[in-house]
């Protein structure tokens, strides 16, 4: 049977899990269009104010320390979710937190593409939707690929630091018997499971992305 230090081990990990697949999912799905406005704006409908103001959201928000940015947002995590600590209120900050990182790396896959299919897009004249979907998201599918696996290991280790102020998983774990008990052995142990975790996320990033280009 199974001790209690073991159980806690199994649950900060489950609980790393929960919160950096559904962090990820959500800063995709925040950060993808907000990165392809800004392309829209800055290459194809020629709008600098508004390209200007999206850049500068991302850049400044981007440029806060994610441990600094968690306690910022103490106040909106409470008013939408009614209290500030645990895994759900970790999930909505690393969210947050990330969803300029990943809007970043949509805009410089889009920038790799060749002027050539921007080009060739516009003269047939595609709609922005039709260039969005036919042109700009497959030519750069591999490299998305790319920023979802640097998002969700950038979210493990925000995950492990939302634990500073009881967000919960490993990095919760890692502070009250690593940190406060100077349990050596735990620390390890937390390290090691999290080491696993990004060489699991990298391996089928890598796998995914290799069977799209092929």
């Amino acid at each position: 049977m199974l001790n209690t230090f073991t159980l806690e081990i199994v649950q900060a990990s489950f609980e790393t899990i929960y919160m950096v697949l559904f962090s990820t999912i959500g800063a995709v799905l925040l950060g993808w269009p907000l990165g392809t406005l800004l392309f829209m704006s800055e290459r194809l409908n020629h709008r600098p104010i508004l390209a200007r103001i999206l850049s500068f959201v991302i850049n400044t928000t981007r440029s806060i320390p994610f441990i600094i940015f968690m306690v910022a947002i103490l106040p909106l995590t409470r008013f939408i979710l009614g209290s500030a600590i645990g895994v759900n209120a970790a999930i909505l900050a690393l969210t947050l937190g990330a969803t300029p990182l990943f809007a970043r790396l949509t805009t410089q896959a889009y920038q790799q593409l060749s002027s050539g299919i921007i080009e060739c897009g516009l003269a047939i004249g595609a709609s922005p939707w039709q260039m969005i979907q036919k042109m700009l998201f497959r030519e750069t599918l591999p490299m998305l690929l790319d920023a979802i696996t640097m998002t969700a290991i950038t979210l493990i280790g925000y995950s492990a630091m939302a634990g500073a102020i009881g967000g919960g998983g490993l990095g919760d774990l890692a502070i009250r018997y690593g940190y406060q008990r100077f349990d050596t052995k735990t620390m390890m142990l937390t390290v090691f499971i999290l080491v696993i975790m990004v060489q699991c996320i990298q391996w089928t990033g890598f796998k995914l992305r290799h069977k799209i280009q092929h």
